[in-house]
C-alpha cells in the first residue's frame, strides 16, 4: 500500500462523508486499495480525532459500518436550520400519529399500521407518501405480499435527524414533531371520514404501541 496514514485517513473521511449508508471496513479497504488491518487502525484514529469538543460532527460505528452524525448537543441548532430551509408542512394529528407508527415500527405494512391505530389508515398513508415523508420498502413475504413502508430522507431532513437511530424518546416525539412542522400551525384538524382527530398525546401513544408490537 502506497498511501501514508494522513492520506489514508483523509480518503476514508471523504468516503464516509459521501456515503448514504454506513461504510463497512471491507468496502473502505476495497475503495482505497488497502489492507483491512491498516484501514481499521486509520479509522480508530479518525474516530478519535472527531471526538474533540471542537468538532460539531462525529464518526460512529453503526450497523457494522461507519457513518457521520451531528453531535447530540447540536441537534437543536441543526433542526432549526433545516426547518428554516423548508416552509412549515401541515399534517393532521391522525397523519402525525400514523407517521409515528411507521417511524418506530418500520418497515410496516398497512394492515399492521391499521391494527396499531385501530382505524383504516390508507388515506393517511397516501398523504404521507405524497408529502414524501415515507416511502415504500418492498413487500412483506407473507400471504398477499403487502407493501412495506418506511420513513424517507425527507422525513430525516424535516426532523433534523441523521438517521432513524436518532429518533427521540416516545415522550419527546410530539414536541419534536411540532417544532419540525412549524409548531401548532403545522398540525391541522383531522381529515378523512375514517380517521377522527386524535388527542394531543396520540403520536407518542401510537409510537409506544408500535414499539411494543415490534418487540
Amino acid at each position: 500500500m502506497t498511501m501514508n496514514t494522513t492520506d489514508l485517513k483523509s480518503a476514508l473521511e471523504a468516503i464516509i462523508y459521501a456515503a448514504d449508508e454506513p461504510a463497512t471496513v471491507e468496502q473502505l479497504a476495497a475503495a482505497v486499495g488497502g489492507e483491512k488491518t491498516e484501514v481499521r487502525a486509520a479509522l480508530d484514529e479518525l474516530v478519535a480525532s472527531y471526538a474533540s469538543d471542537e468538532r460539531g460532527i462525529e464518526i460512529r460505528r453503526v450497523a457494522h459500518g461507519y457513518k457521520m452524525y451531528t453531535k447530540p448537543q447540536h441537534h437543536d441548532g441543526v433542526r432549526r436550520f433545516i426547518k428554516s430551509l423548508r416552509p412549515p408542512l401541515r399534517l393532521t394529528m391522525p397523519a402525525l400519529e400514523t407517521l409515528a407508527v411507521i417511524a418506530y415500527k418500520q418497515p410496516a405494512t398497512l394492515p399492521e399500521i391499521n391494527e396499531i391505530r385501530g382505524v383504516n389508515c390508507a388515506g393517511v398513508v397516501q398523504t404521507l407518501l405524497e408529502k414524501r415523508l415515507i416511502t415504500t420498502a418492498g413487500r412483506k413475504q407473507v400471504m398477499g405480499r403487502p407493501i412495506l413502508y418506511r420513513t424517507s430522507k425527507e422525513f430525516l431532513m424535516r426532523f433534523g435527524l441523521s438517521d432513524v437511530d436518532e429518533l427521540p424518546s416516545l415522550k419527546e416525539f410530539e414536541q419534536l414533531a411540532r417544532a419540525a412542522l412549524g409548531a401548532d400551525d403545522g398540525i391541522a384538524a383531522g381529515e378523512g371520514a375514517s380517521d377522527a382527530p386524535a388527542p394531543s398525546d396520540a403520536a407518542p401513544d401510537a409510537a409506544r404501541a408500535a414499539r411494543e408490537g415490534a418487540s
